[in-house]
């Protein structure tokens, strides 16, 4: 469903041979395109280092505008991939027009799964057939007359680019949080104060004492990125772990869509969640839609409450279980306790026979705790977190055999496992108040437990459990039966009996006052070949070395086979075998990292596509820099702190709202950990961030719900037809699956790029989805058409303005002129460029509707008005009128406020509320005068009559009411 442009027909052609058409275009834009690189137009001088250039532009104040990372996909660009990267060039215009040394460039994140699928199924290197894609993608941008500085663009396939990366990720291996100092430290400041006895590494021995084995144990507890045996999410089908971000809702792989189970895997993490109160408290300093902070707010997910040590008595004397609750004011009401089902003391207090008199409904119908535990935690692997967190109507749980001590109550009670009960949460542990909690109340109910009310309810309902429906859960309560010898709650309020009952649990030692976080450590490897290979090797006892800088980069070998071994996507019992494992050759080593020559066997796992994406912000300002990560200089000039911008940052970054969480929370945590180290002076990546909406089209289905091409649909009367079958139309996403895609490619040949730039910027609001329309398209072709004719002479390819001074432009004229220049300068610098383009197109309509030759400064105005948004025409037109320097670094006009106030404004007279006259009258006229001229009107003398008036209403300069007698 597309309509052919024929604007430039063969009659027309030989009319107005000088007419601006799709040909003309295509003649025009490769040529200004090839001019920008040959002058190096867009490239943005850094003060310092090898991209320093003209002084007298680094001295301008910067401006760094970034779009976010795009995948070279084999697919190339659909229409709808260009929104937010035209959007940035046109900022980037209009900043550089405002006086700024703006950097604006492109870079491809370019590890991940497709090139790796694609590579499985064809044999094709990843690199081969990603370096392929990035080709024809730079080929697509260039297409689009994007302004990027190109010297500094990379991907993150370069070696150059990812031993940098493997750079960062060791010296995050090297580091640890210092609680105290709130910051990062070297880990050699911590092996320290373990040498010198200011910090106990095991009790009872001195850190001379440990092999090591031991020492590597230690701190590994310490390390912000350490490799640790933990419940991972493992997808036989893909043959890979992955985070808790990428399982979704329905507990399967985003990609893909593989079950997803739980498995204990020796994996590679990063501690984030050392840096969860710095991640949530400096969103306040962030320019950022209030939803983004929200979602990473929502995921850090910050709480109070305390940790509270429940012992074990019988055999088990000695141990204790801790849990963290939100409710400690209500420990008196916890009647039974529950563990996840991979709590590591689930089999240190699993007893060999159930006690007497366990219930048959706590066993599961098994002869042993034993065996009811390891049936039930299988059954609980093959669920995603979030299904286990869903309020599923069945409750579903076994029994330990085990009892643990309330320790406020002294009651013994029992110690369940079920799936409800999460590992990343918390302590993976929960002392259960059914009375308080609805989830814990359908738990007893369904297990016959005690329920014991110890909040008074306020809804009217008595305070026996036994004849309530659900639980009560306030907050604005008050606490009873919850007392013994010596403390006491009732009658005090929910937040006076936390304070109390923390205090008590504090004095003896068995609990505290704490924070959680729903925030867990990011997990940190992948079983991919196609990814940044980890610099770390292991010794004979197992212990991790990093590898020394000199040995960076570390590069990808060459495999037999790219895939990593996949299964049965429903075997919950298989374990991972990477790629780089088979190359034995490259994983077997003997290096010499200071202390001789010795066997080594390197890190077979890859790091995760997030890896690349977490610093290249980085990396665009210092592109070729192989001694450091980045001048400080440079990153201080382009990202440091200053006034509105206490974190530092990038000035405007561009993406879509998908990424709230990932790659936006991993950014952050990095640039926070390289700032602790002294290595950066910006401690969040990106001050300002907007989410561009997204380009839809519609999806036409045929019977069996397959996808149609959109473009052989027919319309008839409302219904749509493919080969003579009605199909069914949705509004829905772009994609070559869905056989909907409009190239660009396609958009610039049938109507130039300048075109597409300008229909993308004028469909809706930046932030707002729209549908794509090919035959709206049109439009602003139209618009480039008048604005070609208002300059050249279509006939004879002359420049037909007239050479007078502005100022005998006519008043209408400069009115209309300068209302667009300060229309259109206070849209693009608020992102509002659909309006802006409203504003030119009427200055444009203004102008040929006059039907003279426009004046010469008034069309140069027009021209650089226009120019950050349709570059090509306006750097085509700045040269016809006479200029030799580029459009690209004008000034951009500045608007004379004298023409922005209007000479006269339409005032309408009512009288009991109905008009019966308009005045014309000046902007600034009083109201004693604006009531008089009303007065005397003919028009309102004839509507009253001769009556007299009672009352006037004047809300100068556009109403004047007249209520008569």
């Amino acid at each position: 469903m597309s309509e052919t442009n024929s604007a430039a027909s063969p009659a027309e052609g030989a009319t107005a041979p000088h007419r601006y058409t799709a040909a003309m275009a295509a003649e025009i834009e490769p040529r200004w395109q090839d001019f920008w690189d040959a002058e190096g137009t867009y490239e943005a001088p850094n003060p310092t280092g090898e991209l320093a250039g003209d002084p007298e532009l680094a001295a301008r104040p910067k401006k760094f505008i970034m779009d976010m990372f795009p995948y070279p996909s084999g697919a190339g660009l659909h229409v709808g991939h260009p929104l937010g990267y035209i959007a940035t060039d046109v900022y980037a215009r209009f900043q550089r027009m405002t006086g700024h040394n703006v950097l604006h460039t492109l870079g491809f994140d370019a590890f991940g799964l497709p090139a790796e699928q694609y590579a499985v199924q064809t044999g094709t290197h990843p690199r081969t057939s990603t370096e392929a894609n990035m080709a024809n993608m730079r080929s697509q941008l260039r297409r689009l007359g994007l302004g990027h500085d190109q010297r500094r663009s990379f991907a993150t396939i370069d070696p150059e680019y990812y031993k940098w990366t493997q750079w960062i990720f060791l010296k995050i291996f090297n580091s640890w949080y210092d609680e105290e100092a709130g910051r990062a430290r070297p880990i050699e400041e911590l092996i320290a104060q373990f040498a010198n006895g200011d910090r106990v590494a095991v009790e009872g021995r001195d850190w001379a004492e440990l092999d090591a084995r031991e020492r590597a144990e230690v701190l590994g507890r310490y390390r912000l990125a350490y490799a640790s045996d933990a419940p991972v999410n493992w997808a036989p089908g893909l043959g890979t772990v992955l985070a808790n971000e990428e399982v979704t809702s329905e507990g399967r792989s985003e990609r893909g869509n593989f079950p997803v189970f739980k498995a204990k895997l020796r994996q590679w993490n990063m501690r984030i969640t050392a840096y969860a109160d710095r991640l949530l408290d400096d969103l306040d300093g962030l320019d950022w839609p209030e939803a983004i902070k929200l979602q990473q707010r929502n995921w850090i997910g910050r709480s109070e409450g305390a940790r509270v040590d429940f012992p074990f008595d019988g055999e088990h004397t000695g141990k204790a279980v801790t849990v963290f609750t939100t409710r400690q004011d209500t420990l008196f009401g916890a009647t039974y306790m529950v563990l996840a089902p991979e709590h590591e003391l689930v089999d240190e207090i699993v007893p060999a026979a159930w006690p007497d008199g366990t219930r048959e409904s706590w066993t599961g119908g098994h002869a042993t705790p034993a065996e009811a535990v390891e049936k039930y935690r299988a059954f609980a692997s093959g669920k995603s977190d979030v299904e286990r967190q869903a309020d599923a109507k069945e409750k579903t749980g076994v029994f330990t055999g085990a009892y643990a001590v309330n320790p406020v109550s002294g009651e013994h009670v029992p110690v369940f496992i079920a799936d409800y009960v999460l590992m990343g949460y918390g302590t993976g542990a929960i002392m259960a108040v059914p009375a308080h909690d609805s989830r814990d109340f359908a738990f007893a109910r369904a297990f016959d437990l005690p329920i014991r009310c110890v909040v008074e309810p306020t809804d009217g309902r008595s305070t026996d459990p036994l004849t309530w429906d659900d639980a009560f859960n306030a907050h604005d309560a008050t606490l009873m039966a919850s007392a013994n010898a010596e403390v006491s709650l009732d009658g005090l309020d929910v937040a006076t009996a936390k304070a109390r009952i923390t205090g008590w649990l504090r004095e003896r030692g068995i609990g505290e006052g704490t924070v959680n976080f729903r925030l867990r450590d990011w997990l940190f490897s992948r079983q991919r070949y196609w990814g940044e290979p980890f610099p770390i090797v292991y010794d004979e006892d197992g212990v991790a070395h990093a590898l020394p800088e000199s040995m960076l980069p570390l590069e990808l070998p060459e495999v037999d086979d790219y895939s990593p071994r996949t299964f049965d996507p429903d075997d919950a019992d298989t374990r991972p075998e990477t790629p780089l494992s088979r190359n034995e050759d490259w994983v077997n080593v003997t290096l010499d990292l200071g202390d001789g020559p010795k066997k080594y066997r390197r890190e077979t796992n890859t790091m995760p596509n997030w890896a690349g994406s977490c610093w290249y912000e980085l990396r665009y300002l210092d592109p070729h820099n192989d001694q450091r990560l980045v001048d400080p200089e440079t990153e201080k000039y382009w990202m440091g702190p200053r006034e509105g911008m206490p974190g530092g940052g990038v000035d405007l970054y561009i993406g879509g709202a998908e990424h709230a969480v990932l790659h936006l929370l991993y950014a952050r945590f990095w640039s926070k950990v390289l700032f602790d180290l002294g290595y950066i002076s910006s401690s969040e990546p990106f001050h300002k961030l907007y989410n561009q909406g997204m380009i839809q089209a519609y999806v036409y289905r045929d019977s069996r719900g397959i996808p149609v091409p959109a473009a052989e649909v027919e319309e008839r009367d409302g219904t749509f037809w493919y080969q003579g079958e009605q199909v069914s139309r949705l509004l829905g996403k772009m994609g070559k699956s869905l056989k909907n895609a409009v190239t660009p490619d396609e958009i610039c040949a049938e109507y130039g790029a300048d075109t597409l730039r300008l229909y993308e910027m004028a469909m809706g609001p930046l932030d707002v989805s729209r549908p794509w329309d090919t035959r709206a398209v049109v439009g602003q072709y139209r618009l480039l058409q008048r604005l070609w004719r208002n300059v050249v002479d279509e006939a004879t390819g002359e420049v037909s303005v007239v050479d007078v001074p502005e100022a005998e432009a006519g008043s209408d004229t400069l009115r209309a002129l300068n209302k667009a220049i300060d229309g259109v300068t206070q849209d693009m610098a608020a992102l509002r460029f659909n309006t802006a383009i409203a504003k030119v197109t009427e200055l444009n309509n203004f102008l040929t509707k006059a039907d003279r030759p426009v004046p010469r400064p008034v069309a140069e105005k027009l021209v650089l008005v226009i120019a950050p948004l349709a570059p090509h025409i306006a750097e085509e037109l700045w040269r016809r009128l006479g200029h030799q320097d580029s459009v690209v670094h004008q000034e951009l006009p500045v608007a004379d406020p004298a023409y922005l106030v209007d000479e006269t404004v339409t005032c309408v007279v009512q009288i009991k509320g109905k008009v019966k006259a308009r005045l014309e009258v000046s902007p600034s006229v009083s109201e004693a005068d604006l009531e008089q001229a009303a007065l005397a009107d003919e028009r309102v003398q004839a509507a009253l009559g001769g009556a007299g008036v009672r009352k006037v209403i004047v809300r100068a300069p556009k109403l004047v009411n007249i209520v008569p007698a």
